[in-house]
């Protein structure tokens, strides 16, 4: 079933490319790179289409909150996307990133105080919400320098965007989804209309280069998805993996293992971003099938990371083995994600800090995740401490 692909069995020897539900499929990571790396075959006008056709009621409400999604980052194919991309970049230099590392560090523990202690006192406590639902927020709120009445809406918004755009829904849902995506939509607009250049220097520069409200809108729209939503997935996914790792939990404990190589094992092996899409422009063959012009081309990201062809053990949680890091949780080419390495650094801090906890643990509920085309959204992490 599409929409719940990280549950599928992997053949890690097997690539190529099937039809499932109207979808051609690309398993293996060679074919999958071949993809990405062809913007003019296989163009990313889809990403962000939604799975399941929106309802005329639905666009209604969209656009009666002026709700427009014009090409801009994920979904741009046009020579628009790399002067945009750069604007993005800017924000997330790897210099500006590491400044964050030590207030992050601070919060985390802060965290971990009166987590510890209600964990001792025998109860029980979920590690999703505890940890990992706002923390990646919490700093690229910091780093983008956003307002707290905008930071303070966008996780009900980003989940309701992951379930509009991705998921399958009947039409009373989907009003739901819309209302709320446009509400948030319309105060995202007022916000990029209005804001001092030295509060959101972004918007300043964009305006400068030419580009327009709708666009700057669209972009913040996409980077408070995905500048947050998946690596609070990741967080919580990589810390269930890891309380059945006990060997690596010592060695982050020890040193022996480092953070950097068990967070690239994690992203390899569980990855929140499953799938994702691109549609042929022309009729063309692809791991010895012909795809037609119009094609929605779904890239098992996940199933990426598992080829035999990438890494010898493409089952086992092995840090630093290789071709470890050739996995595609962020994808790879013009679109790779441009937020990579603050969500690195996050869930670094993260694994360093939390690891002697995650050691005394036993999870009483893991993660479960809802019907989504492309992006894993545990719902919580339930542990208590060992008896």
């Amino acid at each position: 079933m599409l929409f719940r692909m990280w549950e599928k069995p992997v053949d890690c020897g097997h690539a190529g490319v099937t039809l499932t539900d109207g979808h051609w499929v690309v398993h293996g990571h060679n074919l999958i790179r071949t993809v990405l790396a062809d913007l003019v075959t296989f163009r990313p006008d889809n990403a962000l289409d939604a799975v399941t056709p929106i309802s005329a009621a639905a666009l209604r409400l969209l656009a009666d909150h002026g709700f427009r999604l014009p090409a801009t980052l994920a979904n741009n194919g046009t020579s628009s996307h790399e002067a945009l991309r750069a604007l993005v970049t800017q924000e997330l230099q790897p210099a500006r990133i590491a400044q964050h590392r030590g207030w992050l560090t601070g919060i985390l523990r802060r965290r971990l105080i009166p987590l510890t202690r209600s964990l001792r006192a025998g109860r029980r406590a979920d590690l999703h919400a505890a940890i990992s639902h706002d923390l990646p927020l919490a700093i690229l709120a910091r780093v983008m320098a956003l307002p707290d009445d905008i930071a303070r809406g966008v996780k009900e918004f980003s989940a309701a965007a992951l379930e509009l755009f991705w998921a399958p829904l009947d039409a009373a849902r989907q009003n739901q989804l819309a209302e709320l995506v446009g509400t948030y939509h319309a105060q995202l607009r007022r916000f990029v209309r209005t804001a001092r250049p030295t509060m959101f220097p972004l918007r300043e520069r964009a305006f400068a280069q030419g580009f327009s409200e709708d666009e700057v809108t669209a972009a913040l729209f996409f980077l408070l998805i995905a500048g947050q939503e998946t690596t609070s997935q990741f967080l919580t996914l990589l810390m269930h993996r890891l309380m059945s790792e006990t060997t690596i939990l010592n060695g982050l404990i020890d040193g022996s293992i480092s953070a950097t190589e068990v967070v690239e094992e994690g992203l390899r092996l569980e990855s929140p971003v499953v799938t994702w899409r691109r549609v042929t422009t022309r009729e063309v063959q692809l791991g010895g099938t012909l795809l037609p012009p119009g094609a929605s081309v779904l890239l098992w990201l996940a199933h990426a990371g598992r080829d035999d062809a990438v890494v010898a053990q493409p089952e086992e949680f092995m840090p630093g083995q290789p071709g470890s890091r050739r996995h595609l949780a962020f994808g790879a080419g013009a679109h790779r994600c441009a937020g990579a390495q603050l969500a690195r650094m996050e869930a670094c801090v993260v694994v360093t800090e939390v690891a002697p906890l995650l050691r005394r643990c036993t999870v009483i509920q893991p993660p479960w995740c809802p019907d989504n085309l492309s992006f894993r959204a545990p719902n919580a992490l339930m542990v208590q401490l060992f008896r």
